[in-house]
């Protein structure tokens, strides 16, 4: 391990090696797909974030070689573009799934963004080292991944993500907004990540550092000073005389002696003074980001990084078991699965890489049991047996939150009971939380109302007593089976089945139609596909392109292996299946349900955002849900789009996005999807259609294009999502929290689409204390209420352990809507053994405000204070330029 106090200067070849690795002349790197229009060959945060965790990433499958496969060679990825689909097919093998890898760099990335957005963040010069606040802003970036790292390794990795990206923020920013560059230095800071060291060399309140400039572009204005400083943006803090600005048409400062600026920003004058350096500073911020990986890398072992990014293509394996005395067989079950999980995966790319274990009864559930060892999580199953009893309603919805709140995102849960929950006033939220974390939620309910042990049932029973569990699963893109406890055993082996990489193949009509048939595509990158069948059927068949049928009967037949389990089928059909279209008919009592899935690489990860162009940062600000009345992008990024293609061969595209109705399935539009940078990349971007923003409810949506054959493509997204009435937002507190402290979050709420009545609600963890100040809102359209939570945070709360505070809003009975939810998740932390920022000042009352201009329509960019996108840079290599490997100290 290096010494804190040794300069990268001075680091040796065997701790320092960069790699540059030009592209052609010709050649140009993407650009984002949030590029600034008027500034398209700018750099932006998310290039800059996800190029340095690429040449990390890179860099740990150089030295760590594959199991049963051939080392990775650095030569192989000269002259080509580096894509995370590459990466995975030449270290996991073909058609490795990359998806979870990329959404963990967009929560990065997105959480970088964010800094520029949120009311938190966007005006804290210590944030962005603005105002020569460079102490303290480096004391809030070393702070904030000091957080990363004790996120990461309580496994709570999307916490974990978000502290990362704003920490990234800043590191970055350093190099935009300081003169950094303009003192000629060639690489990064050699002690901005390490807090032991001093910066030096600062300029003072009354050094004079920049001279009038009243042109756009100010390349000579800074003082032929060798002091480091940095520029005043805004009025807050004001700028004191012979200070340097941040500049730009939006700063207020840069009309105030000197004028102009020395931001490093874009390639645009119009926003960045000292543009013609921008190349120099992004430069500068992709090897300190590297810097900064690697050291992350370091500390969290390759093992902790590989889980704080998601590199592995593998899912995690999570279970909510029932534990009262009548659940004997289906614990068993669970525990056969899991242990056949466990050893046929060890030490293949597929083996979980997460645990998650939530028992619940009557009245009590949890704690919940979270690890990374699949042996520490098979001994903490195998303890768990069937004991005690009751009334049927179980704690099932409240432990399943639990599981959500544990679980990494784009992971399937698997909840086995026999039980209606107790706790169905918990339905909208974890309905909502399922959609936010985007994990899939299967239900195994086995009911036998003829068992007259284990469990005490009540005489009337509701026969809708399971809808939660329906809405839910319908939320997430789960189901749930019903199923007897002869047969709980074979229907578990879905478990095995679900975590490979599966995609819901969309049906039309999406629900089982008397007289008409169900009809779905099959495209030649499927494989493995299977037809689920629930309820009271009394016949079916499935027919191919080619017009081969196949009926209900048990068995192997011509289009494949059909198995019954109650009022549950499976039908796997033989591989390859047949392209084209394939039709299904049922016939049965009451509403069947029917699902069709198959295994393929090409799927797509989606997000949404509000485009803003008013500001020094144009850009697209990141939204969890769309909000009704607010003009909304869709943006798309497909995965897995080179593998099983042929090189040389037309790579697949989709062309268009088809929103439909939950759950009736009636198509609400139909717009083109938008390309952005080339087609290999796979960013493509669309705008929700005013019809499904004039209101609250639903949606889901499909992708349909042309495989490289020609042939018809369908994928269909597997959550729903839903349009929410109110944008609402929780802030965190600007400092850490420490136990026995209190600490001030903000909540923000908005209404775009018309007057809201509502009611808002706040709860915590139970050992935790929280207050506000805001428990009811009539919001007007495009009117805010801010209002203010205290949490208290008891002595006895364990460092380094995370808290999740939750705000509800809920229309009031005059003016009903579907409630809208804000999760945020805190760390408790021991205090740094240093001087703790002053808290800023809070009102203490809600403050109602027009909703912000900013919310309108614009172009699809996004750029944080870095830029806009990365295009023709000669400098710029195929890897970001450089490759930085580096064994680094402790904070």
């Amino acid at each position: 391990m290096l010494p804190t106090d040794v300069p990268l200067s001075h680091l040796g070849p065997s701790a320092l090696l960069l790699l540059k690795l030009l592209l052609p002349p010709t050649s140009a790197f993407f650009p984002n797909i949030w590029s600034l229009l008027a500034a398209p060959s700018s750099i932006t945060h998310q290039d800059l974030t996800e190029e340095a965790a690429l040449n990390v990433t890179l860099q740990l499958f150089l030295e760590q070689p594959p199991p049963s496969r051939p080392p990775l060679h650095l030569k192989d990825f000269l002259g080509r573009t580096l894509l995370a689909d590459d990466l995975f097919a030449a270290y996991f093998g073909p058609g490795s799934p990359s998806r979870r890898f990329r959404a963990a760099l967009g929560e990065v990335s997105r959480a970088n963004a964010a800094q520029d957005f949120l009311s938190t963040s966007k005006n804290d010069p210590d944030q962005h080292f603005d105002a020569e606040r460079l102490g303290q802003g480096r004391t809030r970036l070393v702070e904030a991944l000091r957080e990363t790292v004790v996120a990461a390794r309580a496994l709570d990795h999307t916490l974990a993500r978000q502290r990362l990206g704003a920490a990234l923020h800043a590191l970055q920013d350093f190099y935009s907004h300081s003169n950094w560059v303009e003192l000629g230095k060639q690489q990064p800071h050699p002690h901005l990540l390490w807090p032991r060291q001093e910066l030096g060399n600062l300029a003072q309140v009354g050094d004079h550092t920049c001279l009038d400039c009243h042109e756009s572009s100010c390349p000579g204005n800074l003082l032929g000073s060798t002091l480091l400083t940095s520029g005043y943006f805004g009025t807050h803090p004001s700028k004191p005389p012979g200070k340097c600005s941040h500049g730009g048409h939006f700063d207020r400062s840069s009309s105030q002696p000197p004028r102009g600026g020395i931001n490093k920003d874009s390639t645009s004058p119009g926003f960045s003074p000292h543009h013609m350096l921008h190349l120099q500073a992004a430069k500068l911020a992709l090897l300190a980001s590297i810097q900064a990986f690697s050291l992350l890398r370091s500390r969290l072992g390759d093992r902790g990084f590989s889980r704080l990014l998601d590199i592995s293509p593998a899912s995690s394996l999570s279970f909510v078991l029932d534990t009262t005395g009548s659940m004997g067989e289906e614990i068993n079950a669970a525990k056969i699965q899991a242990r056949r999980i466990v050893e046929q995966r060890r030490g293949s790319p597929m083996e979980p890489a997460h645990y998650v274990l939530v028992p619940f009864h009557d009245p009590g559930f949890g704690p919940v049991f979270t690890t990374s060892d699949p042996d520490s999580f098979w001994q903490q199953l195998n303890e768990i047996h069937a004991l005690g009893g009751g009334d049927e309603p179980e704690m099932c919805l409240s432990a399943l939150e639990l599981a959500l709140l544990h679980t990494p995102p784009l992971s399937d849960i698997f909840v086995f009971t026999d039980a209606s929950p107790k706790d169905a006033f918990l339905t909208n939220r974890v309905e909502s939380l399922t959609q936010e974390r985007r994990c899939r939620v299967t239900f195994l309910v086995t009911e036998d109302p003829s068992r007259g042990q284990g469990r005490a049932r009540r005489e009337v029973l509701s026969p809708l007593r399971f809808e939660p569990y329906e809405v839910v699963a319908l939320a997430s893109g789960g189901e749930v089976i019903f199923t007897k406890d002869q047969h709980i055993q074979e229907v578990a082996a879905i478990v095995g089945d679900s975590m490979a990489d599966v995609v819901t193949l969309p049906l039309e009509p999406p629900v089982v139609v008397p007289g008409r048939p169900l009809v779905f595509s099959v495209d030649g990158l499927l494989q493995r596909v299977t037809v689920r069948i629930h309820g009271e059927v009394s016949s079916f068949w499935i027919r191919n392109p080619e017009g081969v049928s196949q009926g209900q009967e048990e068995g192997q037949g011509p289009l494949g292996h059909t198995r019954r389990f109650g009022q549950f089928w499976i039908v796997t059909m033989n591989d390859p299946p047949q392209t084209g279209t394939w039709e299904i008919r049922v016939t049965a009592k009451g509403n069947p349900r029917v699902r069709v899935q198959a295994q393929t690489s090409l799927d797509f990860l989606f997000f949404f955002g509000v485009p803003m162009e008013d500001g020094p940062h144009p850009g697209l600000y990141p939204l969890t849900h769309p909000v009704a009345g607010l003009q909304t992008q869709l943006l798309v990024e497909v995965t897995g789009l080179g593998s099983g293609g042929n090189p040389g061969h037309p790579l697949p595209h989709f062309s268009h996005v088809v929103f439909r109705g939950v759950p009736e399935g009636a198509e609400l539009g139909r717009v083109p999807l938008e390309p952005k940078g080339p087609r290999e990349r796979g960013l493509l971007a669309a705008a929700l259609p005013p019809t499904l923003l004039s209101a609250a409810g639903a949606f889901s949506l499909e992708l349909i294009g042309q495989d490289g054959g020609g042939r018809d493509l369908h994928r269909a997204a597997p959550q729903a999502c839903a349009v929410v009435p109110v944008l609402l937002e929780l802030s965190g507190p600007p400092g850490i929290l420490a136990p026995g402290s209190k600490a001030p979050l903000s909540l923000h709420i908005a209404s775009f689409s018309g007057p809201q009545d509502l009611d808002l609600t706040a709860s915590v963890n139970s050992s935790f204390a929280l207050t506000s100040n805001l428990s009811r809102v009539r919001l007007e359209q495009n009117e805010s209420a801010w209002g203010r939570l205290w949490l208290e945070v008891p002595d006895s709360a364990a460092p380094d352990s995370v808290v999740t505070v939750t705000v509800s809003a809920t229309g009031r009975e005059a003016s009903p809507v579907a409630p809208t939810y804000a999760f945020l998740r805190l760390l408790v932390l021991a205090p740094a053994p240093r001087d703790q920022l002053a808290a800023p000042a809070h009102s203490s009352g809600p403050v109602l405000t027009t909703a912000s201009p900013a919310f309108r329509p614009s172009s699809l960019v996004t750029r944080g204070r870095a830029g806009g996108g990365l295009a023709s840079n000669p400098w710029w290599g195929t890897l970001g330029g450089v490759l930085l490997l580096l064994g680094l100290a402790s904070w």
